[in-house]
């Protein structure tokens, strides 16, 4: 049975191909190349992925993505397809669920939004919900280093503090808008922001949203 982590992921992969190795993502500093090589490192070398949050291993992280950023583009996109190894927790697709689907979601806007004539994907309910459950969980992580307080809003009035503090912003969206938003894509998240104008202005231009 298909997974929204495996959706996501062939969706992402076929979008590095379209786009070739060498187009813009949301992530500062990255190419597609950049992206391709962080998912499959992500995936492959736990040994070195933990550089991403562990100082002692950043070292080794970048000489591990520089080795599979060298990598033939198209081997990287074949082990986007395939996954992760055999033996891999990965392979779990309760892991992989729970892993990767957020994952795989705000990458694959990485790719999209990066291009001057994207638009919003139409999502159906069920992965809005998932999309919400999971924001829910980690919204307090994400917005832990803000300068103000953040409450996220959906449509139907549900919310989820990210930031207690003040002033206050409240920022009202579908769940797949707002959980890019709180990963730190303010710019092309479609959300809207109510609060002060001085406490909105800074939370757009701040760098401590996200993981």
């Amino acid at each position: 049975m298909s997974t929204f982590a495996k959706r996501e992921r062939l969706l992402l992969a076929d979008l590095l191909e379209t786009a070739g190795p060498d187009a813009p993502t949301l992530c500062e500093g990255w190419r597609t190349r950049d992206l391709a090589a962080h998912v499959v490192v992500r995936e492959r070398r736990p040994d070195a992925a933990g550089g991403s949050l562990i100082k002692p291993l950043a070292s080794r992280l970048d000489r591990v993505m520089e080795e599979y950023g060298a990598k033939p583009y198209e081997e990287l996109l074949q082990l986007i397809r395939t996954g992760p190894p055999r033996f891999s927790p990965f392979q779990l697709k309760q892991v992989d669920e729970a892993a990767n689907t957020v994952e795989f979601y705000v990458h694959t806007e990485d790719v999209r939004r990066a291009r001057p004539d994207w638009s919003p994907r139409e999502l159906d309910p069920v992965f809005q919900d998932t999309l919400w459950a999971r924001l829910e969980r980690a919204a307090r992580l994400m917005g832990r280093g803000i300068p103000t307080g953040l409450v996220l809003r959906r449509p139907n009035g549900q919310t989820t503090v990210a930031h207690r503090g003040t002033p206050v912003v409240t920022a009202t969206g579908e769940p797949s808008e707002l959980l890019l938003f709180a990963y730190g894509r303010q710019d092309a998240a479609k959300v809207e922001l109510e609060g002060e104008q001085e406490a909105i202005a800074t939370l757009r231009e701040t760098k401590r949203l996200g993981i």
